[in-house]
């Protein structure tokens, strides 16, 4: 992202791809081209670092994305807040209420409503098309609570673990009506040491 001030941008307007960012998300796109998957729809955050992520991908299969709220960024008490320097608002002790709760967590919107947004939005958009794959665009707190959902573990986590970088593709099928992980790819994975990200897509 261009984000010259490092803060935690969230839902915040004005945040879209910097030169790096767009060519992970083609980088996103080619692996899905090599594939061979037949893609039959795409839906995405309304956000603008989501949409120009979306971008190369529709681009490759010829669709038009789809916005859908329920697969936004979460809210968040520190958005537009610089989070690590000698300012960050974490060394400030007005905010440190904000932190009582992490399993909830306490700053934000609950994990548990993260996670059901998201997957009623995966219902729908996979209920959409008659055959084919279905591509969601999201951020990385979302996807997150939807592959911890489905492998039935525990929302709460620790933020430093989660698996899901950026542009990498987090795959699902829905198997005995259930959707399930069959698998996880970071394409951009070679771009990872110019990216400087603070929030997440």
């Amino acid at each position: 992202m261009e984000n010259p001030q490092r803060v935690l941008y969230g839902r915040l307007e004005g945040f879209g791809l910097s030169a790096l960012g767009q060519r992970m998300a083609q980088a996103a796109a080619d692996e899905l081209v090599a594939s061979g998957r037949p893609v039959a729809a795409i839906f995405a955050s309304p956000l603008q670092r989501t949409q120009e992520s979306a971008a190369p991908i529709a681009r490759a299969f010829g669709l038009t994305p789809q916005l859908d709220e329920r697969f936004i960024e979460p809210a968040n008490d520190f958005e537009g807040m610089r989070m690590q320097g000698p300012d960050g608002a974490l060394r400030q002790p007005r905010n440190w209420i904000k932190l009582r709760n992490p399993l909830r967590p306490s700053w934000g919107e609950p994990f548990s409503s993260i996670a059901a947004r998201m997957m009623d939005g995966i219902r729908d958009a996979d209920a959409s098309v008659d055959g084919g794959d279905v591509i969601i665009v999201s951020h990385q707190l979302p996807i997150w609570m939807v592959a911890r959902s489905v492998a039935d573990k525990c929302l709460a986590h620790d933020p430093r673990k989660r698996r899901c970088d950026l542009s990498s593709i987090t795959s699902l099928e829905k198997r005995d009506g259930r959707y399930v992980e069959v698998a996880y790819s970071d394409p951009a994975a070679p771009l990872h040491a110019g990216a400087t990200d603070v929030g997440a897509v």
